[in-house]
């Protein structure tokens, strides 16, 4: 026991499938009553979060305390000492050390401490700081979207990019797609719009010749292998910040993915850095913007008119060829917009397959 904290190594212990703000809560109150505090993670193996995943999480939103995790494959049975043993097993490898303190929000709080030798602290039962459970959030993530952390809310957001060939609408789209949910309200208020990195990239690849030469023209830029992997990195990278930050649907205009194609356009062959890269990303639905009946635009970094046919077949064809699910977005903007939002709607309403727990035995 200290006399400022209250006890000196404090336990808190649950599933976080997935983590949400009411887990938070417990860790936050358990750790202000504790010289040091563990979070022990428990996975069971049939479940679709990956343990490490829960660990990392746990991490990044309390840098203050130890996270550990262990797989637990055991069931739960209340009433079964046997069972209640086989659980110990596996929390006392993963937290070996003396435990002062068990905090929990569940009905199983005073007999685990029991068996820790620990005092059993109970917090908020009622779950009336933050009306939310794990069960909650695991069948309807958007009504519980509120109560989850970055980290949480990049992994389940559903992400669509907008790719094609030059001028065909891509960047139009994916704003246009963003406005239609931003308008629903609500939490769909802060939908993100990713912007293409290869631009900002190119821009500065042209900035650069005129700084020397100000009569430049854009024909002149040349790109070698190694920028292709910094594109894609750079794009992930912003896509990954915008999804911690906004709605359960994200828009890309282009992807790593897509830089893989832009490589093959402007050097001619592949480059399995970007591959590499680019399948580091959950993607959900591909949107290609078809080149057919739309006007070129050459605004200052643009030269590949005729290579638009060629470049939207490689698109479908990787997109096929890699398994990506993706539709093919023709006529004028409205069209694909209504088009678009129809296959999103779809995609949103198939839900979050979460694989379910080990049952309670009772």
């Amino acid at each position: 026991m200290t006399e400022l904290t209250g006890y000196q190594h404090g336990l808190v212990l649950g599933k976080f499938y997935p983590p949400h703000a009411g887990h938070h809560h417990l860790v936050r109150t358990a750790k202000e009553r504790c010289a040091r505090l563990t979070v022990l993670v428990c996975a069971a193996s049939v479940e679709s979060v990956p343990l490490a995943d829960r660990v990392r999480w746990m991490r990044e939103v309390h840098p203050d305390v130890t996270v550990v995790g262990a797989v637990d494959d055991v069931p739960m049975d209340l009433g079964d000492p046997d069972i209640w043993d086989a659980h110990m097993a596996v929390f006392r490898s993963a937290v070996p050390e003396r435990v002062d303190a068990v905090f929990s929000s569940e009905a199983y709080g005073a007999e685990l401490g029991r068996r820790f030798g620990a005092a059993s602290e109970c917090v908020d039962p009622g779950r009336t700081a933050y009306p939310v459970s794990a069960t909650a959030v695991r069948k309807d993530p958007v009504g519980c979207w509120e109560f989850l952390s970055p980290p949480v809310r990049a992994a389940l957001t559903r992400r669509v990019v907008v790719v094609g060939a030059e001028s065909t609408g891509t960047t139009t789209l994916a704003r246009a797609l963003a406005e239609h949910y931003r308008r629903r309200g609500g939490i769909w208020a802060s939908t993100g719009c990713v912007p293409e990195y290869g631009r900002e990239f190119s821009e500065e690849k042209l900035a650069e010749l005129r700084r020397a030469r100000p009569w430049a023209h854009w024909s002149e830029v040349t790109f070698g292998t190694d920028d292709f992997p910094l594109i894609a990195q750079r794009q992930n990278e912003l896509e990954e910040r915008a999804a911690r930050l906004g709605s359960p649907v994200l828009f890309c205009d282009t992807d790593s993915f897509a830089t893989t194609v832009w490589h093959e356009r402007y050097l001619g062959g592949r480059n399995p850095r970007v591959e590499e890269i680019a399948d580091r990303v959950d993607h959900q639905l591909w949107l290609l913007t078809d080149h057919t009946g739309v006007p070129f635009e050459d605004d200052g970094l643009r030269d590949g008119e005729e290579l638009r046919p060629w470049m939207t077949d490689r698109f479908r064809a990787e997109l096929t060829r890699t398994g990506r699910r993706f539709l093919t977005m023709s006529g004028p903007p409205a069209t694909r917009l209504a088009a678009a939002v129809e296959a999103v709607d779809d995609l949103l309403g198939r839900g979050w397959d979460f694989a379910p727990p080990l049952p309670e035995r009772r």
